[in-house]
């Protein structure tokens, strides 16, 4: 289980020790837009591992942003969704993803703003490779 305290005091730090790193906020992001199979998110999220994803899927378990639902049919299925809390986490997924758009911008890159400066939501999930 990750701390609720911080050392610094600062709240930043309990939000990043829950849901920061490379891998979970890709993850919740994906998420963020219904259900997704272990195989699905795997394929959505290039350069994972099965086992980091597996890791990283545990995580956000064990704190309550993700749930976890194993259906019994053969083959066996399993779907991954966000909780409420974790569905309470897309305000702040939408801000990293529009600053670094912003940001990728800046600096001569391509990124998944329109040209009018507004984000394209449409394909969300492609646009967050």
């Amino acid at each position: 289980m990750k701390r609720l305290s911080s050392k610094s005091g600062c709240a930043v730090e309990v939000t990043l020790s829950v849901m920061g790193g490379t891998w979970k906020p890709i993850i919740l992001f994906h998420l963020m837009h219904g259900p997704k199979r272990f195989g699905e998110l795997g394929r959505l999220i290039p350069g994972i591992t099965q086992r980091m994803l597996t890791l990283q899927l545990r995580e956000l378990e064990d704190a309550g942003i993700v749930l976890r639902t194993v259906y019994a049919q053969v083959p066996p299925r399993v779907d991954y969704a966000l909780t409420p809390l974790g569905h309470s986490l897309q305000p702040v997924l939408v801000a990293l993803r529009d600053w670094g758009n912003s940001y990728a911008r800046s600096q001569g890159q391509e990124s998944d703003v329109s040209a009018d400066g507004q984000a394209d939501h449409t394909d969300i999930e492609q646009k967050c490779r």
